[in-house]
């Protein structure tokens, strides 16, 4: 089943079903009006929605639409919890061995995890207005999945159980703000603007065969100014699975229904994976030859964030942003 959220003027959207082939949409009144309200209540609207799904799908249909990703705000504009993690220990790793710094071992069996801003999510085809180009601009290609509730302790053989949609986010950075942001212990704020996601969300099932042990065995292709410049597989050198860091974040806690759990930047060993930031590509020029040479994103550039199926059609659908000035 395919999710997505329509503009409507209010804070939360219009939930909408969009077609397999993401050509066609119809809207889910009668059945939940947002992506939180059905989620709230899963058990009961999840398989409303999936009927109605399969109907869109075989053409059966009525009052159907032409599915536009451009009216689309994120598939939840606004949501109770956004957590990211960082599966891909290797981007880490080159990181940190850039900038002559040793990565402790507990980093391969302890993730690590940030709390990011939640409430003002950006649409897949908005523009990213920032204050200034000196701030370090990245972009992050990564993968999430949207929780119902999952208790406190749950166990990581029962985590999956729990996830009810995946999406792609572009996890804006601003490199230049993080080092003396984590230099007062308090981790990211300032340099963790609002995050974008990809125009539709996805039950695990979508996936085939690519959705397994808790992971995505598909590449992941980032387009920066309309040039490819990675494809690593999201299935390949992830350290910590979905369900692992669904475990972590409710060691302590419960996550409520429209909790959101970030991937991390997808990496692969690969160098010639490309890569789904520019801190990445950096590190690499910064090992091989003591400087880096790759500059941050300026104000008129682009990041197209996108994953293929086996067939090559868009699962997700595609963020496809600029990053502006604000006005001011």
């Amino acid at each position: 089943m395919k999710l997505a959220t329509l503009k409507d003027g209010s804070r939360d959207g219009q939930l909408v079903i969009v077609s397999r082939d993401l050509k066609t949409a119809m809207m889910a009144d009668g059945m939940a009006p947002t992506l939180q309200r059905a989620l709230d209540d899963w058990n009961f609207i999840g398989p409303q929605l999936q009927e109605a799904y399969e109907r869109l799908n075989a053409g059966r249909a009525t009052n159907t639409f032409d599915f536009d990703p451009a009216k689309c705000m994120a598939p939840l504009p606004r949501a109770f919890q956004w957590a990211d993690g960082s599966s891909y220990v290797n981007h880490v790793e080159l990181v940190r061995k850039a900038r002559n710094a040793e990565m402790p071992e507990s980093f391969w069996h302890d993730p690590l995890m940030y709390q990011g801003g939640s409430d003002d999510f950006i649409g897949p085809k908005d523009d990213i207005e920032l204050g200034s180009e000196d701030w370090g601009i990245d972009f992050e290609s990564e993968i999430a999945v949207i929780t119902g509730d999952v208790p406190m302790g749950v166990k990581v053989q029962h985590a999956a159980e729990h996830i009810r949609l995946l999406m792609l986010v572009n996890d804006v950075s601003l490199r230049n703000l993080i080092p003396a942001e984590l230099a007062k212990g308090f981790g990211f704020f300032q340099s963790k603007p609002a995050s974008s996601f990809s125009p539709v969300a996805v039950t695990p099932d979508e996936l085939g065969d690519a959705w397994k042990d808790g992971k995505v065995h598909l590449p992941l292709r980032s387009s920066w100014n309309g040039n490819l410049v990675g494809q690593p597989n999201a299935g390949v050198d992830m350290v910590f699975s979905f369900p692992q860091l669904i475990t972590h974040l409710c060691k302590t806690r419960n996550a409520r229904a429209g909790t959101i759990i970030g991937s991390g930047t997808v990496s692969n060993k690969d160098a010639a994976k490309g890569y789904s930031c520019i801190a990445e590509q950096r590190a690499l020029e910064m090992i091989a030859h003591g400087e880096a040479t790759t500059s941050f994103m300026k104000f008129g550039d682009s990041i197209k964030i996108e994953m293929l199926d086996k067939n090559g059609k868009s699962i997700f659908g595609a963020i496809d942003q600029s990053v502006v000035e604000i006005a001011r």
